[in-house]
């Protein structure tokens, strides 16, 4: 049987990982949660933060 790759909304990637900042359960409590790996949680952890100091960039002028 063919494993189908699961999509997930920018909301629901945006709900967990702001769930993982906040540190009240462990990555494994998260990841069995929404079953998903910790190498998931991680991953999208890693690039929310990497981008967070654009949400306080000026917007550009046209």
């Amino acid at each position: 049987m063919k494993a189908t790759r699961r999509k997930f909304s920018t909301s629901f990637k945006t709900k967990v990982v702001l769930e993982t900042l906040k540190e009240q359960s462990t990555l494994q409590e998260l990841a069995s949660k929404h079953e998903l790996s910790i190498t998931q949680l991680n991953t999208w952890k890693k690039e929310f933060l990497s981008k967070a100091d654009i949400v306080f960039e000026s917007k550009k002028k046209i």
